[in-house]
């Protein structure tokens, strides 16, 4: 009988561990780090932009350097292959007195703008990482002041700038190196827009935000390649709702979807997203036919990062307004990127943010207006910009947690999800989510970097996930260890690959320390 008893508790105890392996979370989809770069850089001597290049699954960098005797900074462009190893290299005779602005590129092309000490005079560098090849040209405006975004379509650039306190694009031509300020766009300060270039399409989107206080509306502007008109259109909602910021899908297809935020008479803050097929035309009146509605009420993971007891408060609050013929406001503020295609329709993802003041503890849900930036850091002007006036001074930015979602090309909500970031904070407010799609078409690989530590989530699509993964970047030495990492940035780069990099102190297991600028892959 003893024995049938030790054989039985064996069984069970087989049969439990079983059923815990069945149960227990699956391991981390955990990306490789098969290759790192290390340039001799100090930070406070030195400033460094990254443009990876899908063309030829590469990059380029553009390194400026401060020597303490000259005075004079040194620029040059580095540019280095999949597997980060350098190919050539291309000093730029940038003149004294000019201070760098932005960079863009178009195929296997790099273009970065600088202005100078006179007003108006800006300066430009056109490297074709292929050949080698370094073209340079000034350019005289005398009414440009302020310069936002830059963006390269067909060999020429757009630039979006500040004249005379409105708005505009500055079209530099590199091939004749003549400019034209475009006469469709010239919009009063403050504003807030969103400019894209497609180019597949050949074609230059300017989605403007416009309101009176109480009602808002977008107006959408197509250009072409030499930057004329090819079509304006307004796009606003009906009742008591606004559009606040929107998206465009990408490509040269037979859909043409918009996605952006909504909100309710307050034009601070969003209440939900909308979705419009603009294919679909408009009625008699006005409307759009396929303008739909999404509250962050009626998503399933928009509100993850509160608890569940919480979030059931508030549903039941908000059906009680319902009741009485009111709704539930929210006050939330999102920062979107760049629409992406997928085979069922597109990706949106938006960062969910407030503002930090050095006046007032402010809650989350209790969020301030919007602060004045042009570019975020590490040199990469925003995808979305604004000029709001703030009657405070913020001390920066808080992201709390970013949301993805599916929609087919008609503008359905397939699915959302969401990626929760642990204290997460910035000067200057800026995409801080990167996102890539893995092989099986399926998944997305959501991550932010934060110190040394790349975090991230595998989204297939609405189904719940951990958030908490993360990985150390290692140092090329295996030996060696790194501290003191500073100014990190994440980028997007092909395939399942992304690009970390900063500064760091390097300190190997023998020999002296070293300080560098480091690029590591991260690959799915």
């Amino acid at each position: 009988m003893k024995q049938l008893y030790l054989f039985l508790g064996f069984l069970l105890s087989i049969s439990m561990g079983w059923a815990q392996k069945a149960t227990s979370p699956k391991f981390p989809v955990e990306p490789r780090q098969p290759a790192r770069a290390e340039l001799l850089l100090e930070a406070y001597s030195s400033d460094v932009q990254v443009q990876p290049l899908l063309e030829d699954s590469s990059l380029v960098l553009l390194v400026e350097r401060d020597p303490i005797l000259s005075g004079k900074s040194e620029y040059y462009f580095q540019k280095f292959n999949h597997d980060l190893q350098p190919i050539r290299r291309a000093d730029i005779p940038v003149p004294r007195g000019y201070d760098f602005q932005s960079l863009c590129s178009e195929g296997t092309d790099v273009y970065a703008i600088f202005s100078g000490v006179d007003p108006g005079t800006l300066w430009v560098a056109a490297f074709d990482s292929r050949t080698g090849e370094l073209g340079t040209g000034e350019f005289k405006t005398k009414r440009t002041r302020g310069i936002h975004e830059l963006k390269a379509l067909d060999g020429k650039l757009f630039v979006t700038v500040e004249v005379d306190q409105h708005l505009t694009i500055l079209l530099l031509d590199l091939h004749t190196a003549k400019f034209q300020f475009l006469p469709s766009v010239y919009e009063p300060l403050p504003t807030r827009f969103t400019f894209l270039a497609d180019s597949v399409t050949k074609r230059a989107e300017l989605i403007l935000s416009e309101t009176n206080g109480f009602k808002s509306r977008l107006q959408l502007k197509q250009l072409s390649d030499d930057g004329r008109l090819i079509r304006s259109e307004f796009v606003q909602a009906s009742s008591e709702r606004g559009l606040l910021d929107a998206q465009l899908s990408p490509g040269d297809s037979a859909a043409r979807l918009l996605a952006g935020t909504y909100t309710l008479r307050d034009s601070r803050y969003s209440q939900g997203l909308f979705a419009s097929d603009l294919t679909a035309g408009v009625t008699s009146t006005g409307q759009r036919r396929s303008l739909r509605y999404y509250d962050f009420l009626n998503l399933k993971h928009f509100f993850d990062f509160m608890k569940p007891a919480k979030v059931a408060r508030m549903r039941q609050r908000s059906e009680r307004l319902r009741a009485s013929d009111r709704q539930f406001r929210h006050r939330y503020q999102l920062l979107m990127h760049d629409m992406v295609a997928t085979s069922e329709g597109f990706v949106l993802v938006s960062e969910v943010y407030y503002p930090r003041y050095n006046n007032s503890n402010l809650n989350y849900g209790n969020l301030g207006s919007l602060a004045n930036y042009g570019y975020g850091g590490f040199g990469y002007p925003s995808r979305y910009n604004n000029f709001y006036n703030n009657r405070r001074a913020s001390e920066g930015f808080r992201t709390t947690h970013a949301l993805i979602c599916g929609f087919d090309r008609q503008g359905n909500l397939l699915w959302d999800n969401s990626f929760l970031l642990k204290e997460i904070e910035h000067l200057q407010l800026q995409e801080t989510v990167r996102m890539r799609p893995l092989s099986d078409g399926r998944r997305m690989a959501m991550a932010y970097l934060k110190d040394d530590e790349f975090h991230y989530k595998v989204v297939d699509q609405a189904a719940s996930a951990p958030n908490d993964w993360q990985v150390t970047l290692r140092p090329a030495d295996p030996t060696a260890k790194t501290n003191d990492t500073s100014q990190e940035h994440l980028l997007t780069w092909y395939g399942g690959r992304f690009l970390a990099c900063g500064y760091q102190h390097v300190r190997p297991e023998k020999g002296p320390g070293r300080d560098v600028f480091f690029l590591n892959v991260l690959e799915f």
